[in-house]
């Protein structure tokens, strides 16, 4: 992620980003996780979300996008911080 330290990504779980086949998902990061409601657009996946964020109700939109073997996006709390991030899949 291009605005918080790997320390602070990893802090409770190896962060994560997960898209079902049902057009539901999850993720986290820090103290940030959520469920995820997408959809595919060519080869991107657009979404909104909700979750929580230190206890407290938070929620969002994102977009991600397979581009050379990895997961390249961007999250957005309402509200709050954005960011951009890399995934790869995990074997």
């Amino acid at each position: 992620m291009d605005v918080w330290d790997q320390d602070y990504v990893d802090m409770e779980v190896p962060a994560y980003i997960a898209f079902e086949k049902n057009n539901l998902g999850d993720f986290q990061f820090g103290l940030v996780q959520g469920q995820t409601d997408y959809r595919v657009h060519g080869k991107r996946a657009d979404f909104i979300w909700n979750g929580i964020d230190e206890m407290k109700e938070v929620s969002g939109r994102g977009f991600a996008e397979i581009e050379r073997g990895e997961l390249l996006g961007h999250i957005y709390i309402h509200l709050g911080d954005d960011s951009a991030f890399r995934a790869v899949k995990q074997k």
